[in-house]
């Protein structure tokens, strides 16, 4: 439970009284911001006692700002909280009919219950436990049920995000979402030959390769690729075109979302079924579950747990999604909302009032912070980490995030000036933001929260600045 007495007398007392803050950047911080040409305006910072009480430093904390992926510290939190460390989504397959003999002679039903990390091979899993009750042959379609959430297919009318579309980060999730939808492409080469190898599982998918070879250094390769093109080239049959050039004697492995879902699991599941020594000919389409349908077999997801370590330290955009969609579709009040974005926004809205934290200002479109609307202010993400520090699940929340300079996207920063583990940092990063959010320990063992958010042209160059704001605070402060 959370001690709501401290935590709102602490943020009460900060809101009365900010002018005790110190406003002046620290010389370091200044220093570094002036050094890549960030106005220090463009900064937006907070630093106070992870145990509560007044901040020691504080500039534009209640503006408003683009946070990028510290927002899902938001999320994850109050996961957490609303929904609990052990919360666990359901993959579920069903029929119509029993299976006679080793027959199916109906539909099979695959019903998606918004797995964050549903892999190739755990939903080959479930084709092998349909084997293992005796069935070979489906004679029908497969049918994918989404209904788990609301919209059910938000890709299909989802904007272009950047100039990346099939890049994994850019993935828009659904209920069904089963390795991301991510083909997998390894590229090889020598002083003269080329090979494109399919690393994904799936049938009837084939691989036109016209890339040439080119003489520019391995880690330059990205230059010179070219978006794949894809070809239906038959009943059931797909090709995929490799366009533009490779280095010479370079191995890479690329991953890029390229396929209609539902042809991505269309294939996959044949070839799959078909290595089980299974028989399908029939086709995917769209429905929903009846509700006479008999259970065939069902898998559950990684706990919630463990699932938000893999968001907050590799900052998981389709993972975060799925959570907050999750939040909205397990919300007592679902129904009185359109959608489950919808719900979730106001979920998130009802646990902000019970913490005693203001939401002016905060804006939420999918809770992972890839958005170019999104926003909160440093003092709101600061009341976040400070109520997390009063929850019974704090020991799962602060083990999600990054260690500095050890492990996920703090992995290469700070090496060598911290203490060992001192500092779990969350990352943001967008065109034209950065932003770093969490808690150090300092040299004489205090814990701090840490927020700073940098908006503006030239934030991509501020990292330098914020790893100084870190380090000035694990220092005490000199």
């Amino acid at each position: 439970m959370f001690k709501l007495p401290t935590l709102l007398l602490s943020l009460s007392l900060f809101l009365s009284a900010p002018a005790c803050a110190q406003t002046i950047l620290p010389q370091g911080l200044e220093a570094a911001l002036r050094r890549v040409d960030i106005a220090a305006s463009s900064l937006s910072v907070i630093v106070l006692p992870a145990s509560g009480g007044l901040p020691v430093l504080s500039q534009f904390a209640e503006r408003a700002m683009n946070p990028a992926s510290t927002m899902k510290l938001l999320t994850t939190q109050i996961a957490l909280e609303e929904l609990g460390p052990g919360f666990r989504w359901k993959t579920q397959m069903f029929s119509e009919v029993a299976i006679r003999n080793d027959l199916l002679s109906g539909n099979l039903y695959l019903r998606g219950g918004g797995d964050p990390n549903l892999t190739w091979d755990k939903l080959g899993i479930m084709l092998r436990a349909l084997r293992q009750q005796g069935l070979r042959k489906i004679d029908g379609d497969i049918v994918l049920d989404r209904s788990y959430l609301q919209p059910v297919r938000p890709d299909l009318n989802a904007a272009v995000f950047d100039e990346s579309p099939g890049a994994y980060y850019n993935v828009v999730p659904d209920a069904l979402l089963i390795h991301s939808n991510i083909i997998a492409f390894a590229l090889e080469s020598d002083a003269g030959k080329l090979s494109a190898r399919l690393m994904t599982p799936l049938g009837q998918v084939s691989i036109i390769n016209h890339l040439q070879l080119n003489d520019k250094p391995c880690a330059e390769w990205e230059k010179t690729w070219l978006t794949p093109t894809i070809e239906a080239t038959g009943v059931h049959q797909i090709a995929i075109t490799l366009n533009g050039s490779f280095p010479r004697r370079c191995q890479k492995t690329t991953y890029l979302n390229l396929l209609d879902r539902n042809d991505y699991i269309s294939h996959m599941i044949r070839l799959l079924w078909q290595e089980m020594g299974g028989v399908w000919q029939g086709d995917i389409r769209d429905g929903i579950t009846p509700a006479n349908a008999i259970l065939l077999t069902e898998r559950q997801s990684d706990s919630l747990a463990d699932t938000i370590r893999t968001i907050n330290k590799y900052s998981d955009n389709s993972m975060a999604r799925l959570l907050f969609l999750s939040l909205g579709a397990e919300s007592v009040a679902v129904k009185n909302y359109p959608d489950h974005l919808q719900a979730a926004d106001a979920r998130v809205r009802s646990w902000f009032a019970l913490q005693g934290l203001n939401d002016q200002g905060l804006v939420l479109e999918n809770g992972s912070g890839l958005s170019r609307i999104e926003r909160i202010s440093a003092l709101q993400l600061a009341g976040v980490l400070q109520a997390a520090t009063h929850s019974n699940w704090f020991a799962e929340f602060s083990s999600s995030l990054p260690i500095v300079a050890v492990d996920g996207t703090m992995r290469k920063r700070l090496k060598g000036a911290l203490n060992g583990g001192s500092a779990r940092i969350k990352t943001g990063s967008l065109k034209d933001v950065l932003s770093v959010a969490g808690y150090v320990r300092d040299s004489n063992n205090a814990n701090w929260i840490v927020v700073g958010i940098i908006n503006g042209d030239n934030a991509g160059k501020g990292r330098p600045a914020l790893d100084e704001l870190i380090s000035w605070v694990s220092a005490g402060r000199p």
